[in-house]
């Protein structure tokens, strides 16, 4: 029997790496991230790390992909799938229950449906290659070769190159592309009325502002990590990188953040739905429930599964 996987998902400010850590310590679990952004090392504030959800009842959970990186380093898919196998192997090979938890949807998806994803290694002759062919003709290619699970690769012409070159270098050497591990799925997720959703994100933003996120920022500014890459780390990163520069108020910075991570919310919310229709089942919780409440429904769930295959 393949080992489980129990996956909590939901929008940003719910509350799931709470109930990760209260389940992972019901079943002496580790938890992996699924956070693209916190990855990397010194983006703690931006992020919302809150490492201290990690400790509860006196024991420190531990935890996997999180600080793996340095601020300003290319991260993928690719990678996480990667380093997600690595670490999820690891757990199993301990005896312990690994609990995944995060919001990306990507790098959920990616995991939950077995995406196969590349890498590729820079061709200057193939990108040479493409310099004639416009945006619309490089999405068309790139269609025919993969199915876009997002539309990231082609918000750019930059980006639509380097998933071609990466689609191009795997048809020649399918060896490149990830390989899961074997396991089988069991999948949360937190909903929250609309106005509960907003109401934390704007507390959670106005507590992250008076813990120094602009502090942060300029840190990682001093420390060599160019404004471009800090504005594609994700709306806090973008918008408070713009404030220093000069480009906005400290009262627009609050303002267009504040609607931008509600839009975000909305967005993922949109992306689990629609892995739901890809044929991923999500046993939504009432967000709302005290935490304890919700961990006592996972658990019950289990026991439940645990009755008609062991787990």
């Amino acid at each position: 029997m393949s080992p489980l996987l129990i996956t909590i998902l939901g929008p940003t400010a719910t509350g799931k790496t709470a109930l990760a850590a209260e389940v992972a310590y019901r079943l002496q679990g580790e938890i992996l991230s699924a956070d693209s952004r916190q990855v990397f090392r010194g983006m703690d504030i931006g992020t919302g790390k809150d490492l201290e959800d990690y400790r509860i009842h006196g024991v420190d959970i531990p935890y996997h992909l999180i600080d793996i990186c340095s601020p300003g380093e290319e991260y993928s898919a690719y990678r996480f799938v990667n380093d997600f196998s690595v670490a999820f192997d690891g757990v199993v090979g301990r005896g312990r229950q690994p609990v995944l938890c995060g919001g990306t949807g990507l790098y959920l998806d990616a995991v939950l449906r077995g995406y196969q994803l590349a890498d590729a290694p820079i061709d200057p002759e193939y990108r040479r290659s493409l310099e004639p062919l416009s945006d619309e003709q490089l999405t068309e290619r790139l269609a025919a070769l993969v199915k876009l699970h997002n539309h990231t690769d082609t918000e750019t012409r930059e980006r639509l190159v380097r998933a071609l070159e990466i689609q191009e270098f795997a048809r020649r050497h399918p060896e490149a592309y990830t390989h899961l591990p074997e396991m089988r799925h069991l999948v949360f997720g937190l909903l929250l009325p609309r106005q509960e959703v907003i109401a934390r994100i704007e507390s959670r933003l106005r507590r992250r502002m008076e813990e120094g996120m602009t502090v942060e920022v300029q840190r990682l500014l001093d420390q060599g990590v160019p404004a471009e890459r800090l504005m594609r780390y994700g709306l806090e990163y973008r918008h408070v990188t713009r404030f220093l520069l000069g480009e906005c108020t400290e009262e627009a910075l609050f303002r267009d953040l504040f609607t931008d991570i509600r839009r975000f919310a909305k967005r993922q919310m949109t992306w689990f739905r629609r892995m739901e229709r890809n044929g991923v089942p999500i046993h939504w919780l009432d967000g709302t429930l005290p935490v304890d409440a919700k961990a006592g429904l996972i658990m019950q769930q289990l026991t439940s599964l645990s009755y008609e295959t062991p787990l």
